[in-house]
């Protein structure tokens, strides 16, 4: 199956132009509507400024535009002829990295923008490490504000080979490095004239182009179940289903499936889809599932062809993003929330945090603080059925709750279960 809708999201240290570049796209693609374009103009005028700023295509909130940053995720839909797209506009700024985290969650590729004149900083690396844990397949390096640098050559050079040098010890692989000027358009949507010696695609080009094909049978079959429906009605006396969204593969009418934890083994007798049955359904749709045994499933269990099942377990070893300003302790009561199910589980033990800096591994932090990355062994109270988020990033991710407030403290990926 060919995805025709391209998901992702971009990043880049404050002041860095990544509004800019947002707003260069939108408008140099013809995505933008006339009275969004008059708004900004309006906007632009009561700041002084004589040309639009196209920043304020995306800095939507009245914080935003008043700090000149970007704080919360904005999403943007459109669409070229060749390729629909959604954008998460990531923040910059070093606080509000765990925002990140929650744009590129979902995103195939990743636009990590660098001033030409600063080159690699932390937060770039940062950006980077979130993109590799969460397995974002590709990267754009965006070096924007080329015009400020001469349009040198050399200097592009340097970066991307210090950039591409970071993402391959993080473990990714696929980076193309763009040079651009998104103030004036250089190398966003059309190609530069004032940059002959780059040959490559421009950032959109490359957008509608990179390969994002992915056929959902490749992928184990996992549904998470939502609610289980049960009409009791004189025309539907002994029907039980199943409700959920498919997180991946594909189920097939007549499928042995398990019912996890419990790993009760049953049969697909039916799939209901809007409004008719279905012999087969695949992800991301939404079905309603029903076996030929009358088990013990509610929500939060999961079905999963019995071949491939996953395992369950009480242990987990998971790299965190700590995402709350309170820290997260070795010792520390929290709530685990995976797919649908949500169970106690306790903190035994961090054993490292990255230092981004040198990309290194420092032992025994005891604690993460926010916007840290480090790696933390779980214990639940109830047994899980995870998969290592490389191998499904939908169930083997979770979410670290604080029980006392409902605070969301960390976003887990799953590196193995015992």
């Amino acid at each position: 199956m060919i995805v025709d809708t391209l998901r992702f999201a971009t990043a880049g240290s404050v002041d860095d132009g990544k509004s800019t570049l947002v707003g260069r796209l939108l408008h140099d693609s013809k995505s933008i509507l006339s009275d969004q374009m008059r708004a900004v103009e309006d906007a632009s005028r009561s700041r002084g400024r004589t040309t639009p700023d196209l920043a304020l295509l995306t800095d939507g909130l009245r914080a935003e535009r008043e700090q000149g940053i970007t704080i919360d995720v904005a999403y943007r839909y459109f669409a070229t002829r060749r390729r629909r797209f959604i954008l998460a506009d990531t923040p910059g700024h070093v606080q509000y990295t765990r925002n990140m985290v929650t744009g590129a969650s979902t995103a195939e590729l990743a636009v990590v923008l660098i001033d030409a004149r600063n080159g690699v900083v932390e937060q770039t690396r940062r950006h980077a490490a979130v993109a590799a844990l969460l397995r974002v397949r590709h990267v754009v390096l965006a070096v924007n504000k080329m015009d400020l640098v001469d349009f040198a050559e050399p200097v592009f050079a340097r970066i991307a080979d210090e950039f591409t040098s970071c993402c391959a010890a993080l473990g990714v692989h696929e980076v193309t490095a763009i040079p651009i000027s998104a103030l004036t358009g250089d190398n966003v949507v059309t190609p530069s004239a004032t940059m002959s010696w780059y040959a490559g695609p421009t950032v959109l080009e490359h957008l509608e182009t990179v390969s994002v094909t992915r056929d959902p049978r490749r992928d184990p079959a996992r549904f998470p179940v939502q609610y289980v429906i049960r009409p009791q009605t004189a025309e539907l006396p002994d029907y039980r289903g199943y409700a959920g969204q498919i997180a991946s593969g594909v189920l097939r009418v007549g499928d042995a499936v398990s019912a996890l934890p419990s790993g009760r083994t049953s049969t697909i007798a039916g799939i209901d889809g809007l409004g008719a049955s279905v012999d087969t359904a695949w992800a991301p749709q939404s079905v309603i599932v029903r076996l030929t045994d009358d088990l013990d499933v509610s929500r939060g269990d999961i079905l999963a062809p019995t071949a491939c099942a996953p395992g369950s377990t009480r242990d987990v070893h998971a790299t965190l993003c700590h995402l709350h300003d309170r820290p997260l302790r070795v010792g520390q009561r929290v709530l685990l929330r995976h797919t649908t199910r949500t169970v106690a589980a306790i903190v035994e033990d961090i054993p490292s945090r990255l230092d981004l800096d040198d990309l290194s591994h420092h032992p025994a932090p005891a604690e993460l603080v926010g916007n840290d990355i480090g790696t933390a062994v779980l214990r639940t109270s109830e047994p899980l059925a995870l998969d290592a988020y490389a191998d499904s990033r939908r169930t083997g991710s979770f979410l670290l709750i604080d029980p006392v407030d409902g605070a969301t403290l960390a976003a887990g990926m799953a590196d193995r279960t015992d």
